[in-house]
């Protein structure tokens, strides 16, 4: 595969006014917020320095913040 992972999971979001997750505290992220804040994650990993095939480690409490980092990591490469 030489697509970016990022791009082959992009390709099977819904529409992008869609609930993708709804959070334990009732805050809702759709498909097109979870796009654009995905690539905010994205940003600022390449910001600080990640390249693709860099490891990234985090220690983060389960939450949709926490699938926002790995698809940010995955948009980084």
């Amino acid at each position: 595969m030489t697509e970016n992972l990022y791009s082959v999971i992009r390709e099977r979001f819904a529409d992008a006014d869609k609930t993708f997750i709804e959070g334990q505290d009732g805050t809702i992220c759709s498909y097109g917020e979870l796009d654009s804040r995905s690539a905010q994650f994205a940003r600022a990993l390449v910001e600080l320095g990640v390249e693709p095939g860099d490891r990234v480690a985090a220690q983060v409490d389960k939450s949709t913040e926490a699938i926002l980092l790995y698809l940010g990591c995955l948009r980084a490469g």
